[in-house]
This record gives structure tokens, sequence and C-alpha cells, in this order.
């Protein structure tokens, strides 16, 4: 397999805090990878230098061979990396339909008839369909969660970074969103996977990484990574035995 996605001794501070240091790792086409780690370890931000809405202070990031480090947020977008965000952030007062056709024309760079059905592919997709006239504002946390799937994908990634999209579901809706992701993993996407949750990563990711304090302290297969002592003292708050 190819490599999709490349970090190189990849840093970032805010002064005294550190929210990536030296992260290195690599991510192969159609893989996909679980993060986990503390509040406030750098998950997110390690995701926001991915997308390029935040600069790093050393180190490079490849993409597809290419070295984007210095490539804006909208260029990266257009090569096909796209995420989700912790809290929805539909446009409110548009519904599900025009929400998708956004991210289709202004994302993709689709027109017309072509942003159309990706639109409507993706809602079928993501089980939006019978909502595609009701307004974002008015969905249940789930279907908001999906509209963010669905803005993703309307993007047409060839990587989706998803970040915690399962917190805050019922036990049926995090079964019901464990599918669809599945099924997007199974298309070739590969996926960047943020998630507290950790038996829904548990279901579909390949492998696993934990992040403590923007530094990387396991990477390997999941159910290894999760028996780890330093992993459940640090992620799990469970003391190791000498």
């Amino acid at each position: 397999m190819s490599k999709i996605l490349q970090l190189q001794q990849l840093s970032r501070s805010f002064g005294a805090i550190t929210v990536a240091d030296s992260l290195t790792y690599e991510l192969e086409q159609g893989e996909a990878l679980g993060v986990i780690g503390p509040n406030g370890a750098g998950k997110t931000s390690m995701f926001n230098l991915i997308t390029g809405t935040l600069n790093p202070d050393e180190g490079r990031i490849l993409f597809k061979g290419q070295d984007v480090t210095r490539y804006n947020a909208a260029r990266r977008s257009r090569m096909g990396i796209a995420r989700s965000f912790q809290v929805p952030q539909p446009f409110s007062h548009m519904t599900v339909f025009e929400n998708a056709m956004i991210a289709s024309t202004q994302a993709a760079g689709l027109s017309g008839r072509q942003a159309e059905q990706k639109s409507l592919s993706v809602l079928e997709q993501t089980g939006l369909m019978a909502r595609a006239n009701k307004p974002a504002g008015q969905l249940t946390l789930l279907d908001r969660k999906r509209l963010e799937l669905t803005r993703a994908l309307c993007a047409e990634p060839s990587l989706l970074l998803l970040d915690e999209i399962a917190g805050g579901l019922t036990e049926a809706e995090c079964t019901a969103l464990i599918e669809t992701i599945k099924e997007i993993h199974a298309s070739g996407v590969s996926i960047i996977w943020i998630e507290h949750v950790v038996h829904a990563l548990m279901a579909v990711v390949d492998r696993l990484i934990v992040i403590d304090f923007g530094k990387q302290i396991a990477d390997g297969e999941p159910q290894q990574i999760m028996r780890s002592a330093a992993v459940q003292q640090i992620y799990m708050g469970i003391e190791a035995d000498e």
C-alpha cells in the first residue's frame, strides 16, 4: 500500500503549552487509524495541523507524497482532506440538502447537476435523505452528527478526519453511526478518528495511537495498545503495577 499521509517531527507550541511534540507517524492508503488521549492532549490541534488551519513551528506534513506543510486549508481540502468537528457546526437556517450542497460546491468544486447528485448520494449514504428538506437547526444530536459526516463526505475526501463524532450518543445511535463509518472505510477512504468512546474505535480502526501532552506515546494494534500499562495509567487513570 502507498502512504497517504506522513507527519514528520511535527511540533507546535503556544507559549509554554505544547500541543504537538515531534509527532511522527504514517498512514497507509485505505487504513483506519484511531487516536485516543486525555482531554487537552493535543488531538484536535493535530487535526488543525493536518487540515491547515494551524501551522507547525517545526516539521513537515506530506499528503500523497507532496509536501503540504505551508498549503492553506482550502488547498488541502481540494486535494482530498476533509474533517468533521467535535461540536457540529451546520448552517442552522439552511436545510440539510443545502448544507450538503455547500460542501459539494465549495469544498469539492462541483457545480450544477454534479453537485446535486453528489449531495443526494451522500445523504442516502449517511441516512439523512428523509430529512433533506428539514432545517439543520431542528435536527437531533445524532442527525447533526450525521450532517457533519455528510458535509465532510461531500468534499470527496481521500482522507477523512473524524473528531469525537460518537460523543454524546446513545448506545443504539452509536451502533448506527459505526455501521456508516464502516461502510465509508470499506469504500477505500482513509480515516483518522479521534474518539473517547473507545469501543466505537475498536469496531472500526486497524491501528491505534495514543497522544499525551502533544506527544505520541504508543502506536500499534488496538487490543495490544489498550492492554498497555502505560496507556491505562495515562489515558484511563489506572495505576500500572510495579
